[in-house]
């Protein structure tokens, strides 16, 4: 007989085998350093850089760490990620190949990573997951046990997509030069996936820096083990992977602003105020009306192109001319209160971006009015001189051709027509993107406030500059030039006031700037996505439009041309501020639309397990299909619940009807269920209380059910059913048997007994539960369905995994309309020497007999270590248990992978645990229990209760 220890760890390792064979592209056992490697297995000077995502699992389930570049990759805030437990958060979809076709189960990814690694050893490969949007992100994953008290599971992700489409960076030589993949090579990555190298005794630095220092050696014992990330390319090429930041030049640049480029404020500490141009002086233009004043002269096209950006040109050599310190930012253009054009103002000598911004808040809708003691902020331009003879006072609105008025229109009525079609946020921003490059704009990117997306109310402040943005959609003109370097979409990003975007976002307003100086193209490039980008931005003519609906500020909508069209001007601005008012209006549906589903979504998911428990004595798996192929729920449901004794209750149920309230229902029963469970009633009575509680909640809560008792140490199981299908049981000979039980009547008809039927079951057996919609054909009777799940189907030497990909493989057809839900058990038992139990009298004699007996069968079993914590707690029971039973006291010992001890007394009161301050000499049994078992419980039995505790057996 194997011992103990032995058995857990064939049973992990075969669970590990089981989950890593139903995941794409393992690649969990690295190449031996000194095996033969082919070229490439070893790269020199050559690593591939990559967005790194890196999530850390304490040893309690919780996370501990959630790096930004998973807040990009997987849509959740580290806020809201750190400290939650981390089963549940990332849904997973598992692939695996049965007789060359595809069977995906839903998982979870931690949960499913924590398994693959639970031996110790590392895993890479591929694992697809939901991100907070509800999306499919195909992942690749590296996956490591740290070791030591401060371990746990450390997961690093990337983004497989962008890698595939168009190959990863390089890094080359002892400098780490980046170099990206040939444009020839661009869509020749499909066969790219996670791996290992060689173990490895030395971290390089920048996979270090991602982790705390405290679990650096850690990781680095772990690497010593299975080897550090890697990309294979191809059978031949494996490149060591190192981190990628692609904010670093942008962090850089940031810290060297003020150094090189510097803001208004350290501007105008460093220079004073500025100097009062002398008109009379030589080189200065002598003052007129701004260029959005005048009026234009009839030219052509490519003429007025070339006369604007040469009297731009003209402007800038003066004042460079004049002043011998660097040239001022050029001042942005502000839309006005609604309904008037953005008021361009002056390049050199007039107030900064803030000042600016502060005279623009003042009129802004919703902003008070500046009281007549305060002072303004900033100087204010001042207003330009009285108009020529023959000119209309004031300022000209744009004047628009019947070709220009057309084309706008046009414009506005194809974002109507093709943008919004869907209630997807992503999409739509896409669409509306897509209808504006390159038709009015070379480069197009929507920004919404990360807020919104998470959160599910409103915020009440305005967004500041410590508000986050997420880039959701990008589109730009492939023959424009290089956009490579500008933040992929899901990137996150933060738009100070100081800049266009930024203002834009804060005060709710169109921002112009017709053609971008190059000593302000690091400070916009920035703000656009990374200071690489400073030489596309440069020289550019820039937009920065609000998306705003419904009175709250949703994002921007950021807009480039290149040098070679007319810059945006005043009749842009206008159109293009209606084009977003319209574009914000879908958006904000989609996003309502999206908030309402991810409630129903995530009220659908709490309903059912998504991972099989981990019992002994029992291996257990389940799959779950809506018929509804939009909806992650309807009415069936399942669920394996742990009981006193090693025992396990096995339910699978069926609300009648579908949707929401069908799910709602279910949530009901399924709570009640499991309440009713704990007391350990019998199958029968469990079913009638259920009955009893469905009608008073009302007529509608019909459903079928089916509850089973198995008992690993007794090999017997208990069933009932309440109208349910009939269950299977497939021996370990492969022959299937559907069981007759009493069929009863559906939950909340009432008025129909319950009855029980207790069946003798063979280790290595298979109990089968379904709902109907496995096994009812449309047009078709159920019992063809029985009689095929009754044959031949499922081979005992098969795992409950096996089992239900097969199951559903021969059963399930894409066009059936009703739920299925289906779980497996394979008994395996407890065996007889794994149990040691013992009837005590009801004498405070037997105590000390107790702790004997507990000592005794301890060091047969080879836990002397666990002795001296077992002795004293069982003493503390079976104290508490002689004092209150009438006729009987039982201690049981059960050893699987943990030592699970339980004394049980014909007293049906629960103990009760009192805080400390409030007991005396008596009393502190439970609060010793407490302290030093690692889990431990009550529950009441059909006769009296029992108290239990659990202790982990000590390490080989």
């Amino acid at each position: 007989m194997p011992s103990s220890g032995e058995t857990a760890a064939s049973r992990r390792a075969a669970r590990r085998e089981q989950t890593e064979s139903m995941v794409a592209d393992s690649n969990s056992t690295p190449l031996p350093a000194s095996a033969e490697t082919a070229p490439g297995d070893h790269p020199t000077g050559v690593a591939a850089l990559v967005r790194l995502a890196l999530v850390l699992v304490d040893r309690t389930g919780r996370i501990a760490q959630w790096s930004r570049a998973a807040e990009e990759l997987f849509g959740h805030r580290a806020e809201s990620a750190t400290d939650r437990p981390a089963s549940g958060l990332l849904p997973a979809v598992q692939s695996r190949m049965l007789d060359r076709c595809a069977v995906r189960r839903r998982c979870d990814a931690l949960d499913t990573l924590a398994e693959l690694t639970a031996a110790g050893r590392p895993w890479a490969g591929r694992l697809t997951v939901t991100d907070r949007e509800e999306h499919q992100r195909d992942v690749l994953w590296w996956a490591y046990q740290l070791p030591g008290p401060s371990g746990g599971l450390l997961a690093l992700a990337a983004d497989a997509r962008p890698l595939r489409t168009g190959g990863p960076r390089l890094a080359l030589g002892e400098r780490l030069l980046p170099f990206a993949a040939a444009p020839a090579a661009r869509g020749g990555f499909h066969a790219l996936t996670a791996a290992l190298t060689p173990p490895a005794a030395e971290l390089p630095e920048p996979l270090a820096r991602l982790l705390p220092t405290a679990h650096r050696a850690a990781l680095r014992e772990a690497a010593a083990l299975g080897g550090l990330p890697a990309l294979r390319l191809d059978a031949a090429t494996v490149l060591p992977v190192l981190p990628s930041d692609p904010q670093t030049g942008t962090a850089h640049a940031a810290a060297g602003l003020g150094r090189r480029y510097p803001t208004p404020q350290q501007r105008a500490a460093r220079l004073g105020p500025p100097p009062q141009p002398d008109q009379s002086a030589p080189g200065r233009r002598p003052p007129g009306p701004l260029p959005s004043q005048r009026e234009p002269a009839p030219r052509e096209p490519a003429q007025r192109e070339q006369h604007e950006h040469r009297e731009h040109r003209e402007q800038h050599d003066q004042r460079e001319a004049a002043q011998a310190t660097p040239a001022v930012r050029p001042a942005a253009v502000l839309g006005g209160p609604v309904g008037t054009p953005p008021v361009p103002f002056p390049h050199g000598g007039g107030a900064t971006i803030e000042q600016q911004a502060a005279a623009v808040e003042s009129s802004a809708p919703g902003v008070p009015p500046r009281r007549a003691d305060q002072a303004p902020p900033g100087t204010v331009p001042a207003p330009a001189p009285a108009p020529a003879e023959g000119q209309p006072s004031g300022r000209l609105s744009p004047f628009l051709t019947n070709g220009q008025a057309g084309e706008q229109l046009a414009l506005l009525n194809e974002v109507g027509g093709k943008v919004g079609t869907t209630l997807d946020l992503g999409f739509t921003a896409h669409e509306l993107c897509q209808v504006l490059v390159p038709r009015v704009a070379d480069f197009a990117c929507v920004d919404l406030v990360d807020g919104l997306i998470s959160d599910s109310e409103l915020p009440v402040a305005r967004p500041d500059d410590d508000t986050m943005l997420r880039r959701v959609a990008l589109v730009f003109n492939q023959t424009g030039g290089a956009w490579d370097h500008v933040l992929a979409e899901g990137s996150l990003v933060c738009m100070p006031r100081r800049t266009p975007p930024g203002m834009a976002l804060q005060l709710n307003q169109p921002v112009l700037v017709p053609v971008v100086s190059a000593d302000v193209a690091v400070d916009y490039a920035i703000a656009l996505g990374g200071a690489r980008l400073a030489p596309v931005v440069s020289g550019r003519s820039m937009l920065v439009v609000p998306l705003s609906a419904r009175g709250t500020v949703l994002g921007i909508l950021k807009l480039l041309r290149l040098p070679d069209r007319a810059p945006f001007d005043e009749s842009d601005a206008a159109t293009l501020k209606e084009l977003a008012v319209r574009a914000a209006l879908s958006l904000d549906n989609a996003r309502l639309h999206r908030a309402e589903a991810r409630v129903a979504t995530t009220l659908q998911r709490s309903m059912i397990p998504t991972r099989p428990p981990q019992i002994p004595g029992v291996q257990i798996a389940h799959r779950y299909l809506p018929g509804d192929p939009k909806a992650e729920v309807g009415g069936d449901w399942f669920d394996a619940i742990q009981l006193p004794g090693s025992r396990v209750a096995l339910v699978v149920g069926d609300v009648m009807g579908h949707g929401i309230h069908s799910a709602a229902a279910m949530g009901r029963f399924r709570t009640a269920m499991q309440t009713l469970a704990a007391l350990d009633l019998p199958p029968g009575q469990l079913l009638r209380h259920l009955d009893n509680l469905a009608q008073k909640l009302g007529d509608d809560h019909l459903a079928t059910c089916l509850y089973a008792v198995y008992d690993p140490i007794n090999r017997t199981c208990e069933l009932a059913s309440a109208g349910h299908v009939p269950p299977v049981l497939v021996h370990p000979d492969g022959t299937g048997e559907l069981l007759e039980i009493p069929a009863g009547a559906p939950i909340g008809v009432g008025g129909v007994p319950f009855v029980a039927k207790t069946i003798d079951v063979s280790d290595g057996s298979m109990l089968v539960l379904c709902t109907d919609g496995l096994v009812e054909v449309r047009g078709g009777d159920i019992g063809a369905g029985l009689a095929a799940l009754c044959g031949n189907l499922i081979d005992p030497q098969q795992s409950p995994e096996q089992a239900c990909d097969e199951v559903l493989r021969r059963l399930h057809s894409d066009d059936r309309k009703d739920d299925v839900a289906l779980l497996v058990a394979r008994f395996d038992g407890v065996a007889p020497s794994e149990v040691a139990t013992w009837d005590l009298t009801v004498d405070h004699r037997e105590v000390r007999r107790a702790r004997s007996l507990v000592r005794e069968q301890l060091a047969a079993w080879h836990l002397e270590a666990l002795s001296d914590t077992t002795e004293l707690l069982v003493s503390e029971l079976v104290t508490n248990a002689v004092r209150v039973a009438r006729d009987r006291v039982q201690l049981q010992l059960i050893r699987v992978d943990k030592l699970l001890v339980e004394v049980s007394d014909d007293n049906h009161n629960l103990p009760s645990l009192e805080p400390a301050e409030q007991l005396g000499e008596t009393g502190r049994g439970l609060t010793l229990v407490t302290k030093l078992a690692e889990h431990w419980g009550t529950a009441r039995k059909a006769v009296g209760k029992v108290v239990w505790f659990e202790l982990p057996l000590p390490h080989a």
